[in-house]
Order: C-alpha cells, then structure tokens, then sequence
C-alpha cells in the first residue's frame, strides 16, 4: 500500500493514510503524507497464532473498524470540501469489503488493491466453483489434476487451508471478491509482460477497470517498513564472492518449517558446496521463537561460505551480483522482486497463494522450480527446467513468458 502511495504522491496526489493501532505505521517514515487513526471497538485483538489467527484477525478488522471509520472519513471529506479540495479516491485493501462500502455511501470513489497475482485473484473468482466441484479442500487422490477453468494450475495449486480453518477462509476469499466488484477499480501489483493473459482474463470477467501498476518495489522504493530488523552488513559479505555464486535462502516473514525441515535444509545447503546467505529468523521453526537450533556438524561443514542472519535487506540482496539463486517460500513480494533482480527461483510454497506462484515460476515462465515431497537428504524431488539446464542466468529458446519481459522489469542477467 505504501509502494502505491509513493507511486500516486510522486505523480502530484496528496496521500491520507487510515490505519488502525495495530500494527501501525511510523509517520516518521512518511514525512509529506497524513495518517489518520482508525480505532477499533475493541473486539479484535492482536492475531492469534499463525495463518488462522491472521485470516481470523482480517475478516473480524472491517466490522470492527466500520463505525469509526465513516466518522473518520466523514471528517476528513468535510475538511477537504471546506478548502474547495478535490478527493480522487480512496484506496482500500481488498479484504477490508466495509470500507469500499462507506466510501460508497460517502459518494468517494473506491479502488480496491490486491497485493498478489491476477493469477491468484482469478483464483478467488473461481473458488466457489472449486467448492462445488469439490476440488476444495484439496485431496491427496486428485492434487495432479489440472484444473481447466485455471490453467495451469493442478488441484494442488490451489491454497491449502486444515479443516478447521476452511470456512473461515474461504469467507475471506468471498470479502475480497464482493470489495472487489462493489469497488470502481481493481488495482493488482503486477504487469503486462508477466501476466498478460491473466490480466486480460480479470478484465473480461470483471465489470470494473483493472490497473496493472507493478512491479511497485521498482517504481516506488519504500521507506523500511519491515516488522524485523534489517541487517544490512550481509552486503558487505556479499562483496566478496564471485558473480553468480551464492545461494540465497529466505522463507519469508510468515512461513514457517518444522525442526526436522530445519535439519534436512541445513544438510542440504551443507551438500550443495555452494557459498549460501541464509535467513534464519526468531519464529522460523514451529514452537521456536529465538534463534533456531542447527544440526550439529553443520557449522563444520560450511565454514567459511555462509553467513546466516535474522533479518535481511531481500530487494538489495537480490540484486547484488553474487547471488545466483533464491531459495524461496513463493509469495508473490518475493517472486516479483527475485524475477526483476533476474535471480531463478528454488521454491518451497507453503501457504495461501504460494503454490500458485511456484506453478507460474516453473511452468510458464520457466524461471525457476519447485522443490517437493517431503524434505529428505536423497529423497526430495525438484524438476530442471531449459531455464536452468544452461545456468540459471542464460536464455535460451525453451525459456517461458517472463524471460521475455525485460521491458516489465523481468530480466535474466
């Protein structure tokens, strides 16, 4: 969202920024925007655990937001309209279906954004139809089946959600969906040149404009809003390994792996004999909140070609010139920023929409492949594609859609 609001302001729009308490920015970072708080009527409360607690948090925030929200705006609209200012629109988060409905009823207009794929939204379009084929939740028996309403996704693309979360889940899908249609635009951070057919698809099916403004992490560098601290002295220790040589290993913010991943990725990396840039963040391995415990053996093994690091700077990472590879959780942030930075892809999806991305790295545009099965020394399966059958960086004429985006912003250097 801070990405979009760079884009707008640098274009000439002054930016308004409703925020709730939690999680709340730091107007320090964004000196030339105005932040409004929106209280809550206390019946949220922080997520709780994991990816349920968060999909719970989100689908509870809209109501509890509305009342205070509609007075919030009411008064920013009069101060506005008191000056003979001009409100062009408001921008909400897909998920939050309430707030496109006061700016409604305000008589504001309202563009939803999706931070995610076309792909993925299409896939939230044709969810209801997954449920009554009965393709959702996935099963074993049919997880290789390809899915002719969304190629080319396999059953076991779609997201993934336990038991006991599915309802829940699937109501925030239908949020985003019904904010998206009651909406006047259909803003998604992605591009053309990387999805040319999806997009094209969105705006047949859709009644409303779709905008394509990615790849926003080019065109709109943000402020450090990272919830972890940064270390940044991994570049200095990128410095001195040759082009191209370094694995670089993230699963993201919100991903999680258990101990025993922990020890069959650790040995892995140890085998590969490549140099590495590991991120090993405080809450990575399930029931570990500090810093996790590697196998023993493992520093021995590696000395002297790994670093390992809470936190690090992902975008400069990616682009500094002795990464070769990105070992990755596939959510859409990292896909987009790993395909500009010209770095393959080594997926290991976990959640939500990353199966979908991974699906799009190896089967379209060939950028990358997915690691899968359970993880075991021997036994873990990844398929090469003409991508990397020459090195991950050369093109060559078996490469997929998104070698050929160059213009976008997709480049294999």
């Amino acid at each position: 969202m801070f990405r979009l609001a760079g884009v707008l302001h640098s274009r000439g729009f002054a930016i308004t920024v409703f925020h709730t308490h939690f999680n709340a920015p730091d107007p320090a970072h964004h000196p030339r925007y105005r932040f409004v708080p929106v209280p809550d009527d206390g019946t949220t409360g922080a997520p709780g655990d994991g990816i349920k607690g968060v999909v719970a948090h989100v689908v509870a925030l809209g109501g509890a937001c509305e009342a205070a929200f509609r007075t919030r705006l009411s008064a920013v609209l009069e101060e506005c309209y008191s000056r003979d200012d001009a409100v062009a629109c408001l921008v909400a988060d897909a998920h939050l279906p309430e707030m496109v409905g006061v700016a409604n009823a305000l008589g504001v207009p309202a563009l939803t954004l999706r931070t995610g794929s076309a792909a993925c939204f299409a896939g939230f379009l044709a969810f209801p139809t997954f449920c009554d084929k009965g393709y959702v939740p996935v099963q074993n028996a049919e997880a290789e089946m390809e899915l002719p309403e969304l190629p080319p996704y396999r059953v076991r693309d779609l997201m993934h959600f336990r038991a006991d979360g599915f309802d829940k889940a699937r109501e925030l899908l239908a949020r985003a969906v019904a904010a998206v249609k009651a909406s006047s635009g259909l803003i998604l951070n992605t591009f053309d040149a990387l999805e040319g057919p999806e997009l094209a698809g969105l705006r047949r099916d859709l009644s409303i404009p779709v905008f394509d403004v990615g790849p926003l992490h080019v065109f709109s560098p943000a402020a450090d809003s990272s919830l972890l601290r940064q270390d940044a002295s991994c570049l200095a220790w990128l410095d001195a390994w040759p082009a191209d040589s370094v694995l670089y290993v993230s699963l993201g913010s919100l991903a999680s792996m258990s101990p025993r991943d922990l020890v069959e990725t650790a040995w892995g990396i140890a085998a590969s004999g490549v140099p590495f840039l590991w991120v090993l963040r405080p809450g990575l391995v399930k029931g570990e909140q500090q810093q996790q415990q590697l196998p023993d053996g493992f520093e021995a093994a590696t000395r002297g070609r790994g670093l390992m690091v809470d936190w690090a700077p992902q975008e400069e990472v990616l682009r500094h010139g002795a990464v070769g590879g990105f070992w990755t959780h596939s959510g859409w942030n990292s896909t987009t920023e790993s395909a500009c930075a010209g770095v393959p892809m080594l997926c290991r999806p976990s959640f939500g929409d990353q199966r979908g991305n991974a699906a799009y790295v190896e089967r379209v545009w060939r950028a990358g492949f997915e690691l899968e099965g359970e993880l075991e020394r021997g036994r873990s399966r990844g398929r090469r594609t003409p991508a990397h059958g020459g090195g991950g960086r050369q093109r060559d004429e078996g490469e997929g859609r998104g070698a050929e985006a160059g213009g976008g912003g997709v480049r294999l250097r």
